[in-house]
């Protein structure tokens, strides 16, 4: 940017930048956009310096001095004789008017001697006022002692100037640019009507005369300018035509127009610059070297050029300013070569990299280039024998858009360095498809040595026979290029692929892949001796004795495998290779990949202990296993766990591991023998014992289940987990009277409160209900503190009708199990069903009082004020069970269902906020998403729920029930079936559903279709109600507008 001043005083703004435009360029500018023709400027950098001579039009602004931010000076000289403004006298100086001290002479402190001039002789103080010529003056009312051509004495002038003749000057008189300090002629004449009318006359007679010239003025200005317009026409003159026939373009082509950047000056840094000014002596030193020396001599070298006699006389001709700084550009890129090793110091390497990136967008980037271009070119003539000099000068030139100089370029640089194969790759590059072979026969001529040179030769050729034949002849000169050798035999095919490989391993014996590429294309005998040879010339490498294990398998012979791995571990420890043990287990799973099982096993069972300290290798071995699996290189955990069980025969938790394992990734028949081989050596687990009557229980082979547990039961005769896991299979079965018959020898044998409670049980589902009775009683005197003998006894009561009797047992269970809150909300419960709400309050104070900060007990308190239409102390409730439960999931799910619509989403955030992982919340906000329509956001809030809780029903029931109404087929399917999976045991609907006596011996996917059954029962009755739980008509209350921006954020 550059500032104009103008003559009127005003300053013009010009967007220019001073490195990239010329004078000219800023004279048509100021043209351009105020009408100002070239001729009549007159541009000053400095009061003498003018700017605006024909010499100085080709020259940029930067060389002139000019910097970002300047402020030129533009004179305008007026046409045909017009008269200038006049210009306003300049304030007078204080000090002026004051009288000088005695003896005092001008300059006399800087050493300056006194001197007389004529103005000494007169008045040497101040000078008259100057006379005012302005018509306006004149004319001006009071004006009556105006200054004119014949100025006389004003009034009240007389007593001044008889003082001022005493003092030889008069003070107030004023200093007068043309004049000087030297009165007028009519200085001291009066002013009287005839010097008035004169002026008059005058003024009208320059007015005359000025509107005379005016018109022609005018008219010769307006012709210049239009011939000018006509010469120069503005951008939109000269597409106009364009622009009309835009009509036809049609909408394709519209949108195949690519978008412009800005490239505006606004979105551009300002960068503010400082230029010092360059000293004189430095200026004159570049003149002269430049007009009469070639070269600098050496202590002017030393200096760096800058240096300058004393005895010269500075040169103040600042037009010498381009030339000089061209010199000097052209001394520092001379002092850029090395004098010792003659190499540049200028790393070429560099501008690689960058003009692959660079875009030339504006002409400040066109001088960029233009400065690298005289750099690279200093390089490569300072030291032509420099490879990466001349390849980035060929790219600067492709970059610029000039391929064809690019092109000349690099084929100066072939020649000046034919043994660089960069050189002749980059040339084989920019050269078009034709010449490019012409160019890379050349390069192989000069360096037949290049493998690269020889790749990209092959790569030219589209044939594959044409391609296998250059890289034969590369081979002819190369005959130890592994990657020629390579390249070739995948061309070929199997036979030919044989017979190269075989000549490349001749060639180069060391290359392991070679010889193994070789061993997969021979016959199995002639694969044994390629191995055989390879291993005689590579006795280091792990590889063949690998290869060759997996050749033994693959030919049938796995008893073989083990056998070679050993001898292939010793033989490599006999030649000092330290065996990795991370390497060979990468080398297993990577067998295991390629099919070779059985080598993968010989492998483990050689390398597994390898660096493993004794105390250590449980620990490790089970870790390696587990990594193993979760990569999914299941039969090498397999065998991990197969090596360790040997070590450590009588160790459960590797057996449950190996179990896990076989369950989860093997069949059943290999978990059955897992099982039975963990069961010989460690009969008194339990836990396999059953585990191995659950999985022939799920396979459907009941009497094989009996089997194992009668086996369990005589290895373990006093186990209690083997009794009721045959009464669980009998009672499953719909055994009745087996599953009595063994919970009988149970009790008989001394089992503990769960024997009583199953026995219990059968007898509620067979409907004996006195023999339930005697049960309970007899099991609350022998565990009067198992708190679901009384719970039991209390629902059987209730369920008789004997409220009375129910509440008597609910009360002596809360005597012996305080804290038992299953208890208390029974109790609650049925004093709310028989007393009304104000009793179970009472219950539910009672409660929290013994049982502080348990979340359950508020929420029933909130749900039992909530039942009867008191919401305002529901809401009390709930504020008072957050603050002495802020971590509870459940209470804070509650709220959430219990808020008004305006106030869910704040209630959904803090919640998210106080417990983001509680699996409650988490279900909560799904549904909120579920009813705002929001169907990919409320299935992985569901999801996350499930993942984190999969053994609480509800959830599971309610993920099920969205993907009815939302999901497919597919999707609904895959709920189901990991909810079987997972086994759900828990939550408040599902218990209810699955431990009713008619949900007895039903399967997981019954249970989950009917808790979904009644999830959608109570949101219709809660809907009836006006409650809001989240479903139905009185959908949650979060607004389309506050959608929430990401599924790991609650509801904004």
């Amino acid at each position: 940017m550059v500032f104009v001043k103008s003559p009127d005083n005003k300053t013009l703004i010009l967007n220019i930048n001073p490195s990239a435009t010329t004078l000219r360029s800023l004279r048509l500018h100021i043209q351009r956009d105020y009408l100002i023709p070239i001729p009549r400027q007159r541009l000053y950098l400095a009061p003498r310096l003018l700017l605006s001579t024909p010499e100085n039009d080709a020259l940029l602004l930067s060389h002139l001095g000019i910097s970002p931010n300047s402020t030129l000076t533009l004179h305008v000289p007026f046409l045909l004789g017009g008269m200038q403004a006049p210009v306003p006298p300049k304030a007078r100086q204080d000090f002026l008017n004051t009288k000088p001290p005695p003896n005092y002479v001008a300059g006399l402190g800087r050493g300056a001697t006194g001197f007389t001039t004529r103005s000494d002789i007169g008045p040497a103080r101040a000078a008259p006022d100057l006379p005012d010529r302005s018509a306006a003056a004149i004319g001006a009312p009071g004006a009556a002692a105006a200054a004119g051509r014949g100025r006389g004495k004003g009034p009240g002038e007389e007593d001044e100037e008889e003082e001022n003749d005493e003092k030889g000057y008069d003070e107030n008189q004023k200093f007068d640019e043309f004049e000087g300090n030297d009165a007028g002629l009519f200085a001291s004449a009066e002013y009287d009507d005839e010097d008035k009318e004169a002026d008059a006359v005058w003024e009208a007679i320059d007015k005359r005369m000025d509107s005379r010239r005016k018109d022609r003025r005018e008219a010769r200005l307006k012709q210049e300018i239009e011939k000018y317009r006509a010469s120069n026409p503005k951008i939109t003159e000269q597409f106009a035509d364009l622009k009309r026939k835009l009509y036809t373009l049609s909408a394709d082509e519209w949108d195949s127009i690519p978008e412009i950047g800005d490239y505006s000056l606004r979105n551009k840094k300002k960068r503010f610059e400082s230029f010092v000014p360059v000293p004189d002596t430095l200026l004159e030193k570049a003149r002269q070297e430049k007009e009469h020396v070639s070269a600098l001599d050496p202590k002017s070298r030393a200096a760096g050029g800058t240096e300058t006699p004393w005895g010269q006389t500075p040169v103040t001709d600042l037009t010498a300013v381009g030339e000089g700084r061209g010199t000097v550009l052209s001394l520092k890129l001379d002092r850029l070569s090395d004098s010792v090793s003659g190499l540049t110091v200028v790393d070429p390497k560099g501008y690689l990299t960058d003009l692959k990136s660079m875009k030339i967008t504006s002409d400040a980037e066109v001088s960029d280039i233009n400065k690298a271009r005289l750099l690279l070119k200093s390089v490569t003539q300072t030291n032509p024998k420099h490879p990466h000099g001349w390849i980035a000068a060929a790219r600067l030139e492709e970059v610029a858009g000039k391929p064809q100089v690019a092109q000349q370029l690099i084929k100066k640089g072939c020649e000046e360095c034919p043994k660089s194969e960069d050189v002749w790759l980059e040339a084989c590059r920019l050269a078009s498809p034709l010449d490019a072979k012409a160019v890379i026969a050349r390069g192989v001529k000069a360096i037949p040595n290049s493998v690269k040179l020889w790749m990209q030769a092959a790569k030219l050729e589209q044939d594959d026979a044409n391609k296998s034949r250059v890289l034969r002849k590369g081979l002819e000169h190369i005959p130890d290029s592994v990657r020629l050798w390579k390249a070739v035999v995948e061309l070929a095919n199997e036979e030919d692929a044989r017979l190269l490989l075989q000549r490349a391993v001749e060639c180069c014996p060391l290359h392991v892949e070679l010889w193994l590429a070789l061993a997969r294309l021979e016959t199995y005998e002639n694969a044994k001796k390629v191995l055989n040879k390879a291993r005689e010339k590579l006795p280091k490498e792990p590889a063949i004795w690998i290869t060759a294990a997996k050749l033994e398998e693959a030919n049938g012979n796995t008893a073989m495998v083990g056998k070679i791995i050993e001898r292939g571990i010793r033989a490599l420890q006999r030649e000092g290779l330290e065996i990795d043990r991370e390497m060979w287990m990468k080398e297993a799973e990577a067998a295991e990949r390629a099919g070779s099982v059985v080598t993968c096993q010989a492998i483990i069972h050689n390398t597994i202990e390898v660096g493993v300290e004794e105390e250590d290798r449980k620990r490790t071995w089970v870790a390696d296993a587990e990594e193993c699996r979760k990569r999914g290189s299941i039969e090498t955990a397999r065998a991990i766990y197969a090596h360790a069980l040997t070590v450590f025969l009588t160790k459960k938790s590797i057996w449950l591991k190996a179990a896990q394992l076989e369950k989860s990734h093997g069949t059943r028949e290999s978990l059955d023998a897992l099982l039975r081989k963990a069961v010989t050596y460690i009969p008194h687990a339990e836990v396999l014992w059953l585990m191995g009557a659950k999985e022939k229980w799920l396979a459907g082979d009941v009497p094989a289940a009996r089997a194992i547990l009668q086996e369990a039961y005589a290895a373990i005769p006093n186990s209690e987990e083997i009794w009721l896991a045959a009464f669980k299979l009998e009672f499953e079965n719909h055994e009745p009277e087996r599953a009595r018959m063994l919970l009988a020898k149970a009790r008989e044998r001394g089992g503990t409160e769960r024997v009583w409670m199953k026995s219990a049980i059968v007898e509620r589902e067979l409907g004996n209900t006195a023999e339930q009775r005697r049960l309970l009683d007899e099991g609350i005197k022998l565990f009067p503190s198992f708190f679901k003998l009384w719970l039991m006894l209390g629902q059987l009561e209730e369920l008789l009708g004997n409220l009375e009797k129910a509440k008597e047992a609910y009360e002596l269970g809360l005597k012996h199990c305080r804290d038992c809150i299953p208890l208390w909300l029974s109790l609650a419960h049925l004093e709310e069903k028989v007393s009304g709400l104000s009793k179970a309050r009472a219950v539910l104070t009672m409660a929290r009082k013994k049982n502080p900060e348990n979340p359950e007990l508020w929420l029933a308190a909130v749900r039992a004020e909530s039942r009867h239409g008191y919401k305002k102390e529901a809401d009390i409730l709930m504020a008072k069970a957050l603050q002495d439960c802020p971590k509870s999931g459940i209470l804070w799910a509650a709220s959430i269902e219990m808020a008004p619509r305006p106030q869910q989403k704040t209630k959904s955030r803090d919640a998210y906020k106080t417990c983001g992982d509680d699996p409650h919340v988490l279900a909560a906000v799904g549904k909120i998403f579920w009813h705002d329509r929001k169907v990919d956001k409320a299935r992985s809030w569901l999801n996350r729920a499930v993942t984190l809780a999969p053994d609480i029903g509800d959830f599971w029931a309610l993920y099920y029930k969205f993907e009815l109404q939302h999901g497919t087929e597919e999707t609904q399917k895959d709920v189901l079936n990991r909810c079987v999976a997972a086994e759900p045991k828990h939550g408040e609907k599902w218990q209810a559903v699955s431990k009713a006596v008619v949900n007895s011996h039903q399967p997981t996917e019954f249970i989950l279709k009917k808790v979904a059954v009644a999830i959608g029962k109570e949101e219709d009755r809660a809907a009836e109600n006006g409650e809001r739980y989240g479903g139905g008509s009185s959908r949650p209350a979060i607004s389309s507008s506050d959608s929430i921006q990401s599924q790991s954020q609650p509801p904004e």
